[in-house]
């Protein structure tokens, strides 16, 4: 039992730490956001509410610039200022605004916040045991080396897992915005968008060390979705 002891404190701690983190962001959140309240995005909100037999789908604007979509750990939706401003511009439409909040609906329902507790307590335990059988294994100064290499693997796991969410909101999102009437070409028209917003700052990162997928594997993915629902009978 003494034996395993790092790695249940490596469990311990991780737990503590996202519980920090978690109640860290809701006071963020609670401070800096206000209710959405735009009639032609309430519009296509009530329609998606009306799919999932729910009463409203309230989303709340995260007072911050960068474009982001936000499902907080305690299933609130939330996009940020700076998105709600390419809306208002018209860079954005509702609909393609919409198809965010859709994705972000889906990590709530999936239970994606719960599932990455129990992921970066695993990552955690994951590390910590790597380090110690590398630091034992590894000759000519491999201690040192351990957690290096032992941080890379885990890291890699960590954004596999993130970039299989990320494909599962989609799902959930296209199933969503299909039976709202809303359809899948505004989600797949965004994910152009947003990579054209980011600068292509993707391409330059390994698709197996990105959190979230690339866009053109996105759209593939939903695709090959509207093909499968196609051939149904």
């Amino acid at each position: 039992m003494l034996r395993f002891s790092p790695v249940l404190l490596a469990v311990v701690y991780a737990l503590v730490m996202y519980r920090f983190s978690t109640w860290r962001l809701h006071r963020e959140l609670d401070a800096r956001s206000n209710p959405l309240l735009d009639a032609r995005l309430t519009r296509l909100f009530d329609r998606m509410a009306d799919s999932l037999d729910l009463p409203q789908i309230q989303v709340l604007i995260y007072e911050i610039e960068p474009v982001n979509g936000l499902a907080a750990p305690d299933g609130r939706i939330f996009i940020t200022r700076g998105f709600y401003r390419r809306f208002l511009s018209g860079e954005v439409s509702a609909e393609e605004l919409a198809s965010v909040v859709a994705h972000e609906l889906g990590h709530v329902a999936l239970g994606h916040a719960r599932r990455r507790m129990i992921d970066f307590s695993g990552q955690n335990a994951l590390r910590t045991t790597l380090m110690m059988m590398l630091g034992r294994f590894l000759p000519f100064g491999g201690a040192g080396i351990a957690p290096l290499l032992a941080a890379l693997l885990t890291t890699l796991l960590g954004a596999r897992l993130s970039r299989q969410d990320e494909y599962e909101a989609d799902a959930y999102a296209a199933a969503l915005l299909t039976r709202s009437g809303i359809g899948i070409a505004p989600q797949k028209s965004l994910f152009r968008k947003l990579e054209m917003m980011a600068g292509h700052a993707g391409g330059r990162v390994p698709a197996w060390l990105m959190s979230h997928p690339r866009t053109d594997a996105r759209i593939t993915a939903l695709e090959q979705i509207e093909e499968r629902w196609n051939r149904r009978p």
